[in-house]
């Protein structure tokens, strides 16, 4: 079970309202990168059976994770998701996006935070918020578990919405991810415009092929 220990500490140096960030989708070959922002203020408590379940969502089992979505959304003081396609992905690279992701999810709270704890090595560029990255955030800290589980259902309902429009990939069962299935489903039919051709091995097998 997760506490709230870290958050604590940011709480008694005076800030109010604490945002964890994180970010599903960084390894697909296809798909957007989807982050999400969740804010708690001082006096947010464990206090739901389900939110002591709360942790990376990695961890958690889709049931579970969208279980937790919904108890997630209604005990906090705010979410929001921020998501970049795969077309900017390919021109700015993965972790620009990533972080492009993040500051669109932050910029779109109706309840701002005043500090960020972010999943990783890497602090938000372009973000003027004073914040602190954590490797391994999102299995040690509430706030970016819960960000972790709001961003990965977001994602997986996007890539089930985008399996309706290219059933022929099976985007519902993969999500993008680089499955010995999707791969066949890659060689079958070719690329979609989902796929990130700057993505090996995308990049190498359609470098001079349009996607269809």
């Amino acid at each position: 079970m997760l506490n709230l220990e870290t958050e604590s500490k940011f709480f008694d140096l005076g800030y109010k309202l604490i945002g964890g960030v994180d970010e599903a989708g960084r390894g697909p070959l296809a798909g957007p990168v989807v982050a999400a922002c969740v804010v708690i203020g001082s006096d947010f408590v464990i206090d739901h059976d389900d939110l002591a379940l709360v942790t990376d969502s990695k961890k958690l089992t889709a049931k579970r994770r969208e279980k937790l979505f919904g108890v997630i959304k209604e005990k906090v003081l705010a979410v929001e998701i921020g998501i970049v396609d795969n077309l900017t992905i390919d021109k700015i690279n993965i972790l620009q996006a990533s972080f492009l992701a993040m500051r669109r999810a932050i910029n779109k709270l109706k309840i701002a935070p005043d500090y960020i704890l972010i999943d990783g090595k890497f602090k938000i560029p372009k973000l003027n918020k004073p914040q602190t990255a954590i490797i391994g955030g999102d299995g040690q800290v509430f706030c970016i578990a819960a960000a972790s589980i709001i961003a990965k259902v977001s994602r997986d309902w996007l890539m089930s919405e985008f399996d309706k429009q290219y059933p022929q990939y099976d985007f519902a069962k993969h999500k993008g991810y680089g499955t010995k299935a999707h791969f066949a489903k890659i060689a079958a039919h070719g690329p979609c415009p989902l796929h990130r051709f700057s993505f090996s091995p995308i990049k190498e097998m359609f470098l001079d092929k349009k996607i269809k």
